[in-house]
Formats: structure tokens, C-alpha cells, sequence
């Protein structure tokens, strides 16, 4: 009888890694695609604010920072990522800071659907940071239990790390904000 239960024991104490496992890797994948999402967004908001700063609607030094800002974002090394991107969100603060620039900007042929672009983009990125960021959280509370770590459930995935960066969009860009 004895031999039944510590088997009934080990083949629970299996099924428990098993699904641990799964979880683990489900989480994985869920980091990395919130993590492609994230960037897809990050590229398309840098993309959105190079286009208006080359388009002719802005001063000249507004688009020479934006250019310059949304260039070193699309660009930027990995580990410099994080920093590049907020500069980005401080460019578009300053460029957008006096209501009079977005409005003058909407009031120019093509200007209304740049503006509609980068409010959409601008929109997106902390949405699509604080789920990236929430994936990493959940991967990270399953590989701080002593077994995963013991058993080294997680195999060679690398540790889920956070995307931290300013990400306040203009005031002037948010609807209803002007």
C-alpha cells in the first residue's frame, strides 16, 4: 500500500513540474510577443514623428530635434533603448508643449492625419509598455519559486527584464488636453 501512495506522490509531484513547465513557457512567449508589440509601437511612433518633423509643417528647429530624436530612437542600440525612447517622449513634449504648434499644425494640408497618426501612436506606447511590462512581472513571480529555480524549470530562457522610459505623451496631443 505504501508503494501505491509514493507513487501516486511522484506521479503528482510530475504533473506539477509539467504544468509549471508549461506555464513557464507560456509566459515566455507571452514576454516575447508583448515585447514585439512593444517595439512595433516604439517604431511606429519614432516613424510618425521623423515623418512630420520632414514634412515641411514645422519650424525649423522643431524638426531639426524631432528629426534628430526620432532618428536616434529608431536606431538605438538595445541598451540604450530605453533612454532614446524617452527622449523621443521629451521631444515630442517641447515640440507640442504650446497648443498654438498643434493647431497650427492641423490647420496645414496633410497635417490633420500627421497629427491623428502621432496622437494614435503616442497613445499606444504606454499601453503597450505597461503590458510588456505585466508579462515580465508574471514570468518573473513563477521563476522566483525554489523549484523552477532548483530544477531549473526556465532552462535557457533569459530573465524577463522591464522596458522603463518616460512615455508621458504631449498634453496637447491628448484629446481634450489642448
Amino acid at each position: 500500500m505504501t508503494v501505491v501512495w509514493v507513487l501516486l506522490a511522484v506521479v503528482a509531484v510530475g504533473v506539477y513540474l509539467s504544468w509549471t513547465a508549461g506555464r513557464l513557457d507560456r509566459l515566455h512567449a507571452r514576454v516575447d510577443s508583448s515585447r514585439a508589440a512593444l517595439d512595433a509601437q516604439l517604431l511606429r511612433r519614432s516613424a510618425v514623428a521623423q515623418e512630420i518633423a520632414t514634412s515641411g509643417l514645422l519650424d525649423p528647429a522643431s524638426s531639426l530635434v524631432l528629426t534628430g530624436v526620432a532618428h536616434e530612437a529608431r536606431n538605438a542600440a538595445e541598451d540604450e533603448r530605453e533612454v532614446a525612447e524617452s527622449d523621443l517622449s521629451r521631444a515630442l513634449r517641447i515640440v507640442f508643449e504650446d497648443p498654438a504648434q498643434a493647431d497650427d499644425l492641423r490647420a496645414r494640408p496633410g497635417g490633420e492625419e500627421l497629427v491623428a497618426e502621432l496622437q494614435t501612436a503616442v497613445r499606444r506606447v504606454p499601453m503597450a509598455r505597461r503590458f510588456h511590462n505585466d508579462a515580465v512581472r508574471g514570468a518573473r513571480a513563477v521563476r522566483r519559486h525554489r523549484l523552477v529555480r532548483y530544477l531549473r524549470l526556465a532552462g535557457h530562457a533569459p530573465y524577463p527584464v522591464t522596458f522603463e522610459m518616460d512615455d508621458e505623451e504631449p498634453h496637447t496631443l491628448v484629446p481634450g488636453g489642448s
